[in-house]
């Protein structure tokens, strides 16, 4: 029998904790309940925890991090949760880059990707933007922990001029979701991660074009850009690629399903 916590034992706490979040619709419920009491300073504390979780707040924003590539990465409430999707993203750049890359994560939000290929590869130059800034604040936490540098604003328009030409590694997790789409995604995405990292307009894509077009600038000869997309959305980044001047090519991971467009810049 384990210890009493206000009247009730740890395995009842925790069978009661599980059905709660069963009947909340969260498929992992015996994972997260491991999670929260694990996360929990008090009794008390783990109640609101619960109440939350059981309210629809994505259970990274209540615990405070995610896990992502195996590292524990820093999430703030209203921020993009990393999902395990773009860890493909990762080892499709990981693949790609070198110690000592000079690599940009745009659209970063938490970080996540940039904080992740530093941690595979050793030390890189890394430079992380996003334009929200409850994520260029959360990027902090986890980008400069690791020696990178974050930025706030559009894009590009925050970089360094010293960094056109010089890019060996573009990463973008740009939003990708058309807006008419929104309305169909989980309600913990939809009510409590920001909208701009989500919304891609009418057909998803406006912000990969954005990215597309002024990446030959920035990428250094035979440089890369990676942008994680959809299976349906595929055709069309190929063709937004190659129509700025990049050889694209795409990966694919079933297990994940996590589609990369990779674009490569013409070599000297």
């Amino acid at each position: 029998m384990g210890k009493q916590i206000n009247s009730y034992t740890d395995d009842e706490i925790e069978k009661c904790i599980i059905t709660r979040l069963r009947t909340a619709g969260c498929v992992f419920a015996e994972d997260e309940t491991q999670l929260l009491i694990s996360e929990a300073r008090t009794p008390d504390s783990l109640a609101v925890m619960v109440d939350r979780r059981v309210a629809g707040f994505p259970l990274e924003h209540i615990i405070g991090w995610a896990d992502f590539c195996g590292i524990r990465i820093a999430v703030e409430p209203g921020v993009f949760v990393p999902r395990r999707r773009t860890e493909f993203l990762v080892h499709q750049a990981a693949a790609l880059a070198m110690p000592g890359a000079i690599v940009v994560d745009l659209c970063c939000g938490t970080g996540a990707v940039g904080t992740a290929l530093t941690v595979g590869l050793g030390w890189i130059e890394l430079y992380a933007i996003d334009i929200d800034q409850a994520s260029v604040q959360c990027a902090r936490r986890n980008v400069t922990s690791v020696g990178g540098n974050v930025y706030e604003g559009d894009l590009y328009q925050p970089l360094p001029t010293k960094l056109r030409g010089r890019v060996d590694i573009l990463v973008a997790n740009a939003p990708y979701v058309p807006t008419e789409a929104i309305k169909l995604l989980p309600q913990e995405a939809r009510k409590h991660e920001a909208r701009v990292a989500l919304d891609g307009g009418t057909d998803g894509l406006d912000v990969q074009r954005r990215v597309a077009s002024e990446a030959p600038l920035w990428l250094a000869p035979g440089g890369h850009l990676l942008v994680e997309t959809s299976q349906q959305q595929t055709k069309q980044t190929v063709e937004i690629f190659a129509r700025n001047g990049l050889t694209p090519q795409v990966a694919n991971c079933d297990e994940l399903d996590a589609t990369v467009v990779i674009g490569t810049s013409p070599a000297l």
